[in-house]
């Protein structure tokens, strides 16, 4: 191991605090955590030079690739001028052109507002928040709660965090943040009374962190039926669906529904600097209208910071220019493919869910028994791989590839064959 790998590695322990990471093990003695400090296209490489295909997109973010000439350009371009400015009585020509063609993807009187923060846990926390005090300034104090479903994960902040389905995100924080109803499918919905309901939060066709779970089709269009039929607010977490990963634009397209707030985030800007945005109706920004009572008192410091515009405007050019939406029939056929072929060869493999560049591999016993979760067999698999060049994390025993949109057949296949060599490697 080179000198400078090691101080980074020393330094890291002794100082830093990861996300979602068991730091025992992490700082324990022989743990020595990859240092990645360079990325082009798909690919990335750690301080030893070794090379890996980012097989996450970097927690779903990247999505034309690592150090794309033209965000980058971009984003230079911008810092000539100035890096950043509030957006707190004051506005800058990159936010008003990225809002526009934002609310440009969707019909006219539809989603036509645009409330810009920095990461999807604060983009669902702004449309809850809107979607409350939408109520109270109408008449409808009463209704101030909502409806998530089971296994659901709509962030960390701590009104999405109490959305949140999965226990071990959640419990303990229960009750410290909106009053939420959960339902497990559509048919629970008839059991509920929408009286005090503000809002229903979903992620479109498929659940993220539930082990990349898809939604029965046409689910979707039944939500917005009943939500139009109870006077009930939708509210779409396009968090990680967004920006082409299911085929389309955005996963509501898919369905044709038009959500009352949509809430954007990590491939917002490509996957290169924090940036998020909820988008909602003229109606709900009507009611919003009027003297300083009636104001949203909600924000950031780099709400609509310049770089980040720079590089989201950048990074929708390049939708047009690289006919990237196009070009996925082909990848989301070759993903298919190859994992039902690994399926096949290894009898670990239990399922494949997949919706366009998204899937989930789930492994349990050939019985079709789960693993003990203390075996944590999905880590040791995604660990294999890196052998073999691949970068990716598991959930529990699912592991999860979702690679950049740019990644070519050859590295699809590149990396199916570094999941199949993982899993006979274990």
């Amino acid at each position: 191991m080179r000198d400078d790998t090691r101080q980074w590695i020393e330094a890291d322990q002794a100082h830093c605090w990861h996300p979602f990471t068991r730091q025992t093990e992490w700082c324990g003695r022989g743990h020595e955590p990859l240092v990645l400090v360079r990325g082009e296209g798909a690919w990335l490489w750690d301080s030893e030079g070794n090379r890996y295909l980012d097989g996450n997109s970097s927690i779903w973010t990247n999505i034309h690739g690592h150090s794309h000439p033209v965000i980058q350009s971009a984003i230079r371009a911008q810092l000539e001028n100035v890096a950043h400015t509030s957006f707190l009585g004051f506005t800058h020509p990159l936010a008003t052109e990225l809002a526009r063609q934002l609310c440009g993807f969707f019909p006219p009187n539809t989603l036509e507002r645009v409330f810009f923060s920095d990461n999807g846990s604060t983009a669902v926390e702004c449309a809850l928040k809107m979607a409350v005090q939408y109520r109270q300034q109408t008449g409808q104090p009463q209704r101030n709660g909502f409806i998530a479903f089971a296994n659901g994960y709509h962030g960390d902040t701590l009104g999405a965090a109490s959305l949140g389905g999965i226990d071990r995100f959640s419990e303990r924080f229960r009750g410290t943040g909106f009053p939420v109803q959960h339902v497990t499918s559509m048919a629970d919905l008839a059991n509920l009374c929408p009286d005090s309901i503000a809002g229903v939060v979903i992620e479109p066709l498929i659940q993220g962190v539930n082990e990349m779970r898809p939604w029965p089709a046409e689910m979707l269009g039944e939500l917005r039926n009943w939500c139009d039929a109870n006077g009930v607010h939708l509210i779409l977490d396009e968090v990680m669906t967004g920006f082409g990963r299911t085929g389309r634009m955005f996963a509501c397209q898919l369905e044709q529904v038009i959500p009352d707030f949509l809430c954007l985030a990590k491939g917002l800007t490509g996957g290169y600097l924090p940036l998020a945005a909820t988008l909602t109706t003229g109606r709900v920004y009507d009611a919003f209208l009027g003297g300083a009572d009636r104001a949203f008192y909600y924000g950031h410091s780099y709400t609509a910071n310049p770089l980040g515009c720079a590089a989201a405007l950048a990074s929708l050019s390049l939708f047009n220019s690289e006919k990237t939406l196009e070009q996925l029939p082909a990848k989301i056929e070759r993903i298919a493919t190859g994992l039902a072929g690994l399926r096949s060869r290894h009898p670990l493999v239990h399922e494949i869910r997949q919706c366009g560049l998204i899937a989930g591999i789930e492994l349990r016993r050939p019985d079709g028994s789960h693993f003990p979760v203390a075996e944590r067999v999905g880590e040791s698999v995604c660990f294999s791989a890196r052998a073999f060049g691949l970068l990716t994390r598991p959930i529990l025993d699912t592991i999860v590839l979702m690679p950049p949109l740019s990644t070519s057949l050859e590295e699809i296949d590149h990396a199916v064959g570094a999941l199949d060599s993982a899993l006979s490697a274990i």
